[in-house]
Order: structure tokens, then sequence, then C-alpha cells
């Protein structure tokens, strides 16, 4: 049984209609860059809930999601429709293996996500960890429009403090953005242009991959990997990509 902890709406950034992030204040227990929890609501007499994953650094003084919304779905339009001062629930346990403890050591460390899966990589951009651990930090985020990239100021601080050791990588597929790569993530790895744009090379030798995004991302994402001789990072027998479906 989830154990249920009430939380407040400190604030929301309304990013377009149809992506939101909230922010709430809620004691939780401790938790991992990278682990997502469960909002829930009452509606219509019965709780509907959902996973989310934290954006914000487990350190800071609130919680803070990256919601989607669903037209047909029960949850999100409600949690979109919120304001400073509502409630709404939390799990008090977080959940989930997108953390950096998961992955192995390695030179370089490779973080592929389409849409609102970007919000496990925030969280753990802002855990100096990540760069305690790897020489060279890069965040792919593919998206279908331009204005869907969110979170550009936060990208930026990243950028400012930890430049030349973190790039970040725009990728739109359904508009021509000058200056952004455009197609989907896969596609951009088997021609080249991703190692190109982050002057890297994705190799076994020295490249750790985290994978976060909708199914059909990460099982051809995985597939291109692959080609270049990375394999699944199972606890049983490490490797170097580490994936969650974000669905």
């Amino acid at each position: 049984m989830t154990d249920w902890v009430n939380g407040t709406v400190e604030a929301m950034t309304r990013w377009s209609d149809k992506l939101c992030s909230i922010k709430v204040k809620a004691d939780l227990a401790p938790y991992t860059a990278g682990q997502f929890g469960k909002l829930s609501l009452i509606i219509d007499g019965e709780r509907v809930s959902r996973a989310y994953s934290f954006v914000n650094a487990p350190d800071a003084e609130y919680h803070e999601f990256y919601i989607i919304k669903i037209p047909e779905g029960r949850l999100s339009p409600r949690l979109l429709d919120l304001q400073p001062g509502e409630s709404v629930q939390i799990s008090r346990e977080a959940s989930g293996f997108m953390t950096l403890n998961e992955v192995p050591d390695g030179r370089d460390l490779w973080m592929m996500a389409t849409g609102t899966a970007i919000g496990p990589f925030l969280s753990i951009l802002s855990d100096r960890q990540v760069f305690e651990r790897f020489d060279n930090v890069v965040l792919v985020h593919g998206v279908r429009e331009k204005q869907d990239l969110t979170y550009q100021s936060l990208i930026q601080t990243v950028k400012s403090e930890w430049f030349p050791r973190f790039s970040y990588i725009p990728v739109v597929s359904r508009e021509d953005c000058p200056e952004i790569l455009q197609g989907r993530i896969p596609a951009l790895l088997i021609n080249g242009l991703l190692e190109a744009s982050a002057g890297l090379v994705i190799s076994p030798l020295c490249t750790q991959t985290m994978l976060c995004g909708n199914p059909a991302m990460v099982k051809d994402t995985l597939t291109a990997l692959q080609q270049k001789g990375l394999k699944k990072n199972l606890r049983r027998e490490p490797g170097h990509i580490t994936m969650e479906n974000y669905w």
C-alpha cells in the first residue's frame, strides 16, 4: 500500500498549454536524484495516481515535477489546473533505478531523453556527483517542436558552471530550426551527428549512457548504441546502457 503525504502547491510554471512544472512542499522520505514519486488526486470519489520523476536536486526545499497534459487522461488535466495553495498528494517513498549509483564508471556520460523524460536528468545535473564521477557529461533532449525545449535557464546555468565538460544538444523532430539538430535521436546516433556535435566518440572503452523516454525511442536508441559495441547495463553483468521507459 502506498503511504500518501499531503503536499501544498508552491508554484506553477506553465511552459505551454500542454506542459507545466509543479513545485510542491511536502514531508517525504529521502530520495536519490533520478528517482520518481507518485502524484495523486481524489477524482469522483476515487484516487487517481501516476508516477512522475523529481526534477529538483534531492536537497531542495521543494519537490518539482514536469508534467505533460494528456487530453483524455484523468489526472494530468487536473494537475495542470492546480493553483498555488491547493493540495496534491505524493507518495512518501520514491522509486526507480535511473540513478547514478546504477551506472558503472566511465569517462563520458551521455543522458538522452525525449519530452518530459528530461526530468530525472535535470535532477542528476543539479547534484554535483555526476561531475565528480565523469569527465564529460552530455545531455541530449529530443522534442517535437522548439517551444518544447524547456528548462533553458537551468541548463544554461549548468553549462556556464561546467563548460567545457558539459554539453547540451537539443533535437527537434517536426520543425526545421537553424542551429538545432533535426530528426530522431536514434537516427542522429547512426549518422554520427550527435557525436560530432559533442566532439566525443561513443565507445564501450569510455562511454556510459542513460536513456529515458518513450518506449520507441528507448528501443531504437538501444539498438543504435548496440551497433556501436555498447551493451545493456545489468546488475549481474555491468554494461554501458542504463534505461527507463517514460510513458
